[in-house]
C-alpha cells in the first residue's frame, strides 16, 4: 500500500513518547511512501502551542533519531502536523477538535478515515474513549484506535476500559500496542518454530526450521526461561511505578506475549485471525496459580541501596513503607499446546547486573557414553543485540570430555541498521489494518485473570502484615530467592 489517507489524531502530542518513537516511525513512513499527500496529524495536549511550534517540535525529534536528513522533504512532512490544545476532560473541546479532524480531511482528501492514537496517561483513556463515541468524532471511512499500555490495573478496570472503546469501535479497529511484539528477535520466533502454513494447502508441507519444530513439544524441551533485565532503577518513575510494580508493568504485557508466542499451536495459515485464534486456544488451557502456587513458584522483591543509589524505597516518590515489587519471578504452564505441562519460568526487574532481555529454551539431557554433558540450549537475545544461538556438546581437543559449543546466528551491523524500530513496524500495521502483532481482548483478559491470582494472594499477605518481599542488591540478578522457584532439583537459571 502506498499513501494512505487517513487525519490521525494523536492524544499526548506534546509528549515523550510522541517525540522519542512516534515522529520519527511516521517520518520513516512518510519517507517510504505508505503516507504521503493525503495525511494530516493533530496533536493534542493542554499546552498552548502553535501549529508551527508543534512542527519545529516534529523536524527536532527526527534531527535527533536521523544521521542525515532531506530538509525539504523534512519540511514537507511537517508541514501535514497541526496542534489542537485540548483539556481532555472538556466536552467543548471535542467539538473543536472534530471540526479541525473534518477540516483537514477536506483539505487532504483523507477521504472520512481516522486513526486515533492515545498516547496520555492512562487515567485518561476511558475519558478520550468516552468522548469520542459521544461527541461523534469518528469518521465516515475507517477508524482506529491505539492504545498503550497499561490497559487497565487489573481485570476489572480493563474490563471497563473495553467497554468503553468498544462503545465506539470493533474489536478489529482496536490496536493494543505493545512494543515488544514490534522487536525483530520476537517477531522471529513463529519462523523459527513453525512450517510455512502459506502453502500447506497447495503443495507438500515446506519446513522453515524441522530441526527446531520437531523438538518443540514436551518431549524434548524441559523448560523455558525468559528474563527481561534492566540495569536503572525506577529514577524519575516512583510515583507511577509504586503504584505498578514489575508484575504489572512487565509480565502482564511483555511477558506474557513472548510467552504466547513460544507455547502457542501452529495456526492454520498467517492470517491475523488465524494467529489470534491459536493464541487463544492455547490461553484458554493456561493454569492460574493458587495461593499455595504462589507461595512455592513466585518471588517478589525490591532492590536496595549502593553506595551511589537509593533503595527503592528511598526513592523520590515511593512510599517508605512500600510492598511494591521491582523484581518478579514465577512459572506459567498450560494443558494445551505443543508444550503442554512444560514449566515456563520467567523474571524480570530493575537493577539487574546488565540491560539484557532473552530466552533460554532448555532441552532434556539424554544418556550419553561420555559422562557429564550439559544441556542442550536454544537462546534468543532481544536485546541489546539481536541473535539466536545454539548451545551443544562437543568433544575437547586436548584431553578427554565434553566441552560446550555455540552455533550462532546473528546479524551484521548492515543488517541491524535495516532493522525497523518497533514503533514503526507496529504503525505501519495499524495504517495497512494487520493486527496481527497486537493484543485481542480475548487475550488480554487471560493474562489479566492470571495477574490478578498472583496480585491477591499478595495482598492477602500484605494484609496478614508478613509480606514475604525478598531483598537483593543492586546490579546482580536479582534475589537468591529466585533460585528455589523451580519443578526439580536438577533445573536452574541459564542465564547468570
Amino acid at each position: 500500500m502506498k499513501n494512505i489517507p487517513v487525519v490521525m489524531i494523536l492524544f499526548g502530542g506534546s509528549g515523550d513518547l510522541a517525540h522519542r518513537k512516534l515522529y520519527p516511525a511516521l517520518f520513516n513512513l512518510y519517507e517510504q511512501g505508505l503516507i504521503h499527500d493525503n495525511f494530516a496529524v493533530i496533536g493534542t495536549a493542554r499546552r498552548p502551542w502553535s501549529h508551527e511550534y508543534l512542527r519545529e517540535q516534529v523536524s527536532d525529534a527526527i534531527h535527533e533519531t536521523h544521521d542525515t536528513v532531506d530538509e525539504n522533504e523534512l519540511k514537507a512532512f511537517a508541514s501535514h502536523f497541526y496542534y489542537q490544545s485540548h483539556d481532555v476532560t472538556n466536552v467543548e473541546h471535542y467539538e473543536i477538535l472534530k471540526n479541525l479532524a473534518q477540516e483537514l480531511d477536506d483539505r487532504y482528501s483523507a477521504q472520512g478515515n481516522r486513526l486515533f492514537y492515545m498516547a496520555m496517561a492512562p487515567r485518561f483513556f476511558g475519558t478520550i474513549a468516552t468522548h469520542i463515541n459521544d461527541q461523534d468524532l469518528t469518521g465516515s471511512g475507517f477508524n482506529r484506535i491505539v492504545v498503550e499500555k497499561p490497559f487497565g490495573h487489573d481485570l476489572a478496570s480493563a474490563e471497563e476500559l473495553n467497554k468503553q472503546i468498544t462503545a465506539s469501535f470493533d474489536e478489529n479497529d482496536i490496536f493494543r500496542i505493545d512494543h515488544y511484539l514490534g522487536k525483530e528477535m520476537v517477531q522471529n520466533i513463529m519462523p523459527m518454530r513453525f512450517t510455512n502454513p502459506m502453502v500447506q494447502n497447495i503443495m507438500p508441507m515446506r519446513f522453515t526450521n524441522p530441526m527446531v519444530q520437531n523438538i518443540w513439544c514436551s518431549k524434548y524441551i524441559k523448560n523455558i526461561q525468559v528474563t527481561l533485565a534492566e540495569r536503572l532503577g525506577v529514577e524519575a518513575r516512583g510515583g507511577y511505578y509504586d503504584t505498578s510494580g514489575a508484575l504489572r508493568d512487565m509480565v502482564q504485557n511483555h511477558i506474557f506475549q513472548i510467552i504466547t508466542l513460544l507455547a502457542m499451536p501452529e495456526p492454520k495459515d498467517l492470517s491475523s485471525a488465524s494467529v489470534h485464534q491459536a493464541k487463544q486456544d492455547l490461553l484458554k488451557s493456561l493454569i492460574i496459580p493458587t495461593p499455595d502456587d504462589v507461595k512455592k513458584y513466585f518471588v517478589r522483591g525490591q532492590y536496595l541501596g549502593s553506595d551511589t543509589t537509593f533503595a527503592y524505597k528511598q526513592e523520590p516518590n515511593v512510599d517508605p513503607e512500600s510492598t511494591t515489587e521491582t523484581f518478579v519471578a514465577g512459572k506459567v504452564k498450560f494443558n494445551e499446546g505443543p508444550i503442554a505441562g512444560v514449566p515456563i519460568y520467567f523474571r524480570t526487574g530493575k537493577e539487574f547486573k546488565e540491560k539484557k532481555n532473552r530466552i533460554d529454551i532448555v532441552l532434556k539431557h539424554i544418556n550419553n557414553p561420555y559422562g557429564q554433558a550439559h544441556s542442550n540450549n536454544i537462546t534468543i537475545v532481544i536485546d541489546p543485540t539481536s541473535e539466536i544461538y545454539f548451545t551443544i556438546n562437543g568433544k575437547r581437543i586436548d584431553q578427554p570430555g565434553i566441552r560446550r559449543e555455540n552455533l550462532t546466528y546473528e546479524f551484521s551491523k548492515a543488517e541491524m541498521a535495516k532493522v525497523p524500530d518497533g514503533y514503526e513496524r507496529l504503525l505501519h500495521d495499524v495504517f495497512v489494518n494487520d493486527s496481527t502483532n497486537f493484543t485481542h481482548w480475548s487475550e488480554l483478559k487471560r493474562y489479566w485473570e492470571f495477574i490478578d491470582a498472583v496480585e491477591d494472594a499478595w495482598q492477602k499477605e500484605n494484609e496478614a502484615g508478613n509480606p514475604a518481599i525478598a531483598q537483593y542488591l543492586p546490579y546482580r540478578m536479582g534475589p537468591k530467592e529466585a533460585n528455589t522457584i523451580f519443578e526439580s532439583p536438577t533445573e536452574h537459571w541459564i542465564y547468570e
